[in-house]
């Protein structure tokens, strides 16, 4: 398994990618939790998807997409400000150059490869790294995002907790959260998977050699 990093340069060398993104996006928010979420054809997109975020992959070898993230800086428009206010504690983000939105991660977890021990599925742990790997190699110290209360506690089980931004509130069928969560070294070797590729022999200073 390996992690894409695709910015808005590489979106037509990666269209086959991002098509499985959309349709895994589809299946995971749209059939499996029912949230409402905008789906046609080509999968589940809203507009944060047009304002050129960069989108974490989890790959397995044979190019299926199994994991993906979203990510915009958070100091332009953010899901958490202009979708979810009533999560954060005073409606509004204390924005800062260093911080990056994360959002639509989802992982296909039915993945046969990765499963078992009753430890987190690959894809999850490969997704985590993947996301902080980036960060740290573009300058950000902080990911904010909104979840829910079952993703809070995969999290804590990860080894890279949340803090969260206000209480808990009940959104469509599920109970969403907004939290932050460290990009720095620390949390990368805690959550890193064995076997992990780094994606910064293309794109980035990379944090810590392949294991």
């Amino acid at each position: 398994m390996q992690v894409l990093t695709i910015s808005p340069d590489r979106y037509v060398g990666h269209s086959n990618h991002l098509r499985q993104m959309h349709s895994l996006r589809a299946a995971v928010f749209g059939e499996r939790l029912e949230w409402d979420v905008s789906i046609t054809d080509a999968g589940e997109r809203d507009e944060y998807d047009d304002l050129d975020p960069t989108y974490i992959l989890a790959v397995t070898d044979g190019q299926r997409v199994v994991g993906c993230a979203r990510l915009l800086p958070a100091l332009g428009p953010t899901m958490l400000e202009r979708t979810f206010p009533q999560l954060l504690a005073s409606n509004s983000l204390n924005v800062s150059a260093n911080m990056v939105e994360s959002s639509r991660f989802c992982v296909d977890t039915s993945l046969a490869e990765g499963r078992g021990g009753g430890q987190l599925h690959l894809a999850t742990l490969t997704m985590f790294a993947g996301i902080i790997e980036w960060s740290v190699a573009n300058g950000y110290e902080e990911i904010v995002t909104a979840t829910d209360l079952r993703f809070e506690r995969i999290l804590n089980r990860a080894g890279w907790p949340m803090k969260r931004l206000g209480d808990p509130a009940a959104i469509g069928n599920t109970v969403a959260v907004a939290g932050a969560l460290p990009a720095d070294r620390e949390s990368f070797e805690r959550v890193c998977p064995h076997g992990y590729h780094s994606i910064a022999g293309h794109h980035g200073r990379q944090i810590r050699s392949a294991a």
